[in-house]
């Protein structure tokens, strides 16, 4: 007597692989994915091929997120150690043979020229949530302090290139791991307070502290002049001042309901400085106005909270601490980006998700992205 064996369909070989994704983070990231290719298409008509390329960039890190989400949590905590030694390593080798562009030191020549400090917002909250996994159930004081050193050492590499923006990414990775473990309050409260502190202090003596004499310690000139044209633009209108301002005018002009689709006048006439980078989100508001800047807030707090909802309920502390950090680091870049197309804070080159042109940065989020979507499928794996 013979025995038949089915042959599975091809959907049943697939389906292991497209199942446990996370659908409602999947729709958030289309839907913000749409809003980047509508407003590429509008902010970078007159730029060559900028819609095409930002397209491009997508499916990259679209592939890259759906690769990165095969990849189980466990294997990626091994993954943490030799990530962060190599991001490092690579760091120090760049202070030490880099190559200086515009004063900057930021680029490695391997065969081919990489940035290493991109590495590392995926490498420092892979390691210190792999550190706190290690010492679950024993925290101590000490172990704040290693993880501390840990954090610091890249941080203070970036910053001397200097790159302030990506320093800030990475510090802030780092912090909301070392948060979600379980700081103290009591060790929190008094850093905000000294923060607050500092900031007051430096809106009431602008006048005397931003002139040319005065040199800030821990800051360049130029770093100085960035905080100092924030607090007061028109000083140097045609000049430092002049990102900030356009950018101001651009999302004022828009108005409630916004000029239209394609009809940004401060967009196409390039008054907005970096419109399909680092300013994009001025040419966004300009056409499609507060209720399209309210969509595309509201888009962003979805996803935000989606990856809170998969961070709470992953079934590990690795799992959870690297969920809640890659969110919130989520989180960071769009704060920051509108934050400072608005004049609320300081200019610094961090590009608003999805939006924003660049395969660097579309390459960073596939994989951060993709570790989020990891968890949520392991998480469904263990219900089911």
């Amino acid at each position: 007597m013979s025995v038949v064996f089915e042959r599975p369909s091809l959907w049943r070989r697939l389906q292991p692989i497209f199942s446990g994704f996370d659908l409602p983070l999947l729709a958030g990231l289309v839907v913000l994915g749409m809003m980047g290719l509508v407003t590429m298409y509008s902010a970078g008509y007159d730029n060559g091929s900028r819609f095409a390329d930002h397209g491009r960039n997508m499916l990259l890190g679209l592939g890259i997120l759906f690769l990165v989400a095969q990849v189980p949590p466990q294997r990626l905590a091994q993954l943490a150690v030799p990530l962060y030694s190599l991001g490092v390593a690579l760091l120090v080798a760049t202070a030490l043979f880099g190559i200086t562009k515009k004063g900057a030191t930021r680029w490695l020549n391997v065969g081919v020229v990489i940035q290493p400090s991109e590495l590392m917002k995926i490498a420092m909250p892979l390691m210190l949530a792999w550190w706190f996994q290690k010492r679950e159930g024993q925290l101590r004081a000490l172990d704040f302090v290693a993880a501390a050193l840990l954090l610091i050492v890249p941080v203070g590499l970036v910053v001397k290139q200097p790159d302030l923006g990506t320093a800030i990414l990475i510090l802030s990775g780092g912090l909301y791991v070392i948060y979600f473990a379980g700081l103290s309050w009591k060790l929190i409260l008094p850093v905000l307070l000294a923060g607050a502190v500092a900031v007051t202090a430096i809106v009431l003596s602008a006048d005397r502290i931003c002139q040319d004499d005065v040199t800030w310690p821990l800051l360049r000139e130029y770093q100085k002049h960035r905080v100092c044209t924030l607090l007061d633009p028109t000083t140097d209108p045609l000049g430092k001042g002049f990102h900030i301002i356009q950018g101001m005018i651009a999302i004022g002009s828009g108005g409630v309901t916004g000029k239209g689709f394609m009809q940004g006048t401060q967009t196409h006439l390039e008054f907005i400085p970096e419109r399909t980078t680092d300013f994009v989100f001025a040419a966004f508001a300009e056409e499609f106005g507060l209720m399209g800047a309210l969509a595309l807030i509201t888009a962003f707090t979805f996803v935000l909270a989606r990856g809170l909802l998969i961070a709470n309920s992953a079934p590990t502390v690795f799992s959870r601490l690297l969920a809640g950090a890659l969110t919130m680091s989520f989180f960071t870049y769009a704060m920051v980006n509108m934050g400072m197309v608005s004049g609320i804070l300081p200019v610094v080159g961090i590009p608003l998700p999805f939006i924003s042109y660049g395969g660097t940065a579309m390459v960073t989020l596939g994989f951060a992205l993709g570790m989020l979507m990891s968890i949520a499928k392991s998480r469904r794996l263990i219900q089911t």
